[in-house]
């Protein structure tokens, strides 16, 4: 498996947990929970944003790991 594969394949993980942390911050009934599902995605989405600027320098410097 490449680097970019493997990024990739991060990053798909990364959305995963941040679309699962929305739907706990929204279905939760503790307003404390609430607020930590909310915050921790705010910190996922971070972090997604910086490997999604990672697979596109990636595709930039390497582009046969476009797609």
């Amino acid at each position: 498996m490449t680097i970019a594969t493997s990024v990739k394949q991060c990053l798909a993980n990364i959305k995963g947990i941040e679309a699962q942390l929305s739907s706990l911050a929204l279905n939760s009934n503790d307003k404390g929970a609430q607020e930590v599902f909310h915050d921790t995605m705010i910190t996922i989405a971070s972090v997604k944003k910086d490997l999604q600027s990672r697979v596109l320098e990636l595709e930039r410097l390497e582009p046969q790991y476009k797609g």
